[in-house]
């Protein structure tokens, strides 16, 4: 038989579960209940801060009251995966995505929430270029592309960058919508939505070990699209390359290194 659990850590259990969910939980022998009303309260509203921070316009979609209970159950029932205070943002589009939804839920909630937390991961993104390796005046369409180290390529069902209190949509687009979210020369979070072509450019681009080249990664589409004149595509993909490093999605080409002399 296992070993019984030491008192201390009965205690230590009892006491959490009752911060988590003290409306099911009992509150641990001996502590009075002001003092742990004490406890409780501080918490759960230090965690109900840090995700109002991150997640403003979900809460104004569900109202006060949903979002509170929604909060509520993540405090109760979400294990964190994580040990750090900035991650609890993570893991409430984590916990969305996992749970069943609830009848009053709308039914573009976890990616919503995904779409709004996506900014602050980006902003906090320890990702940095690296210089020594990027011709910053290369020509993308000769040379492989260097990428913003920050930049992610996004797809939802529903247009979330519309959605708000007074856009709710019910069913999916025909068509999802595409973003492309990076952050800046000026460290500001950008958002930009892309169509299907735009995207397969970049995801080709992004590749681990692209060696691809601008011009090519567009001739490789032609052929996906089975279009009648390759050029014409080309042509549309210099104009995206350039128009995305004027934005800084692009910051270059990889630097060639010099050739080693004998």
């Amino acid at each position: 038989m296992p070993a019984e659990q030491p008192a201390f850590q009965r205690y230590q259990a009892s006491f959490t579960a009752h911060i988590r969910d003290p409306r099911n939980q009992p509150r641990p022998t001996g502590v009075p209940a002001r003092r742990m009303r004490v406890y409780n309260e501080l918490l759960f509203n230090n965690i109900e801060a840090a995700l109002l921070a991150c997640f403003p316009i979900t809460r104004k979609i569900l109202g006060a009251r949903p979002w509170k209970t929604l909060v509520r159950e993540f405090f109760a029932l979400h294990k964190c995966q994580g040990p750090l205070y900035r991650q609890v943002s993570e893991e409430f589009v984590r916990y969305l995505r996992l749970r069943r939804p609830g009848p009053s839920d709308p039914v573009f909630l976890a990616d919503f929430a995904h779409y709004e937390w996506v900014e602050l991961a980006v902003d906090i993104s320890p990702a940095e270029p690296d210089w020594d390796r990027i011709e910053r005046d290369g020509d993308p369409m000769r040379s492989p592309p260097v990428l913003n180290p920050t930049l992610r390529l996004l797809e939802y069902p529903y247009p979330v960058h519309r959605i708000g209190p007074r856009f709710k949509p019910t069913t999916p687009d025909a068509q999802p919508t595409r973003l492309l979210v990076f952050r800046d020369a000026e460290d500001i979070v950008r958002f930009v939505v892309v169509n299907a072509v735009t995207a397969r450019l970049l995801a080709l681009l992004a590749e681990e070990n692209a060696q691809v080249d601008g011009e090519a990664a567009c001739r490789l589409i032609a052929a996906e699209l089975h279009h009648p004149d390759a050029s014409v595509v080309v042509a549309g993909g210099a104009g995206i390359l350039a128009d995305l490093r004027q934005q800084g999605a692009i910051l270059g080409t990889r630097k060639v290194a010099p050739p080693v002399s004998d």
